[in-house]
């Protein structure tokens, strides 16, 4: 059945939907030889689709696979950078670094650091990034100085970013400490460094910024060893299930699991 090259190369795990559409964009993409336009339909069954000279079967498509990675502060959340940073895909052993598609889904500031998901499956790469859906990110933020009433009331309404209102934020301060205040910050949005400048926007600047659950799926799981930085761990079936349910299984009951994690 013919597909969109774009999602053909993310339902195989080569890349992200996104990240498919820019390598079209570069003329990275050939199909039947001749280089792919962007929107243009393939049948994988029939036709031939290249990747960087590389031609591409079906068969060779890998398994899913989905990481939670504990990001470490100084890493780029890209699988390459034009600085020659280090990025979060050289973090993993050389097996899954290489032909598997891996790529992150969505980003963390590099100076940020905590939950962050890697995956080669695209479709849910494109669900959990589209706007739309509104994803809850759920994060650790200490900043300088104490927050007002008025200011905690005015991050919670949202604040206006680049002519735009943010969406209303859960901001609860969780304790004092000496450099100032440490806050969990639930997000759903996403923009570009949207914590640090709406904090500064407020008069406080960002001390530390740690991210400790994507949805409901946590950073560290109840009575398991917690992610040291630069660590990861396979998603458990029952959190792919609760990242998943959105798109797959909107009406199915939540695992035994997830109670349990609730808890």
């Amino acid at each position: 059945m013919p597909e969109r090259v774009q999602k053909i190369l993310s339902q195989w795990g080569i890349a992200s939907r996104r990240q498919a559409e820019q390598m079209i964009l570069e003329g990275r993409v050939r199909l039947n030889g001749t280089i792919a336009q962007l929107g243009q339909k393939a049948d994988p069954d029939l036709d031939q689709v290249e990747v960087d000279g590389q031609v591409i079967y079906p068969t060779d498509r890998p398994e899913f696979l989905y990481l939670l990675l504990n990001k470490p502060s100084g890493i780029v959340s890209t699988c390459h950078d034009p600085q020659d940073r280090r990025t979060v895909l050289e973090l993993l052993p050389k097996t899954l670094r290489h032909g598997q598609g891996l790529h992150p889904i969505g980003r963390l500031d590099v100076e940020s650091t905590g939950a962050l998901l890697l995956t080669n499956d695209g479709a849910l790469t494109h669900y959990l990034t589209h706007p739309r859906h509104h994803i809850a990110k759920t994060y650790e933020v200490e900043v300088t100085g104490e927050l007002s009433a008025l200011a905690l009331k005015q991050w919670r309404e949202g604040v206006i970013l680049d002519d735009r209102k943010t969406l209303p934020a859960t901001v609860n301060i969780m304790n004092r400490t000496s450099s100032g205040t440490l806050l969990r910050v639930v997000l759903r949005e996403g923009r570009n460094r949207q914590i640090r400048r709406v904090a500064e926007q407020l008069g406080h600047l960002v001390v530390r910024l740690h991210r400790i659950a994507i949805g409901e799926v946590l950073l560290n799981l109840p009575r398991k060893p917690a992610l040291q930085p630069g660590q990861y761990r396979l998603l458990e079936d029952f959190e792919i299930r609760l990242l998943k349910q959105g798109i797959t299984l909107p009406e199915e009951r939540l695992p035994a699991q997830m109670k349990e994690q609730r808890r």
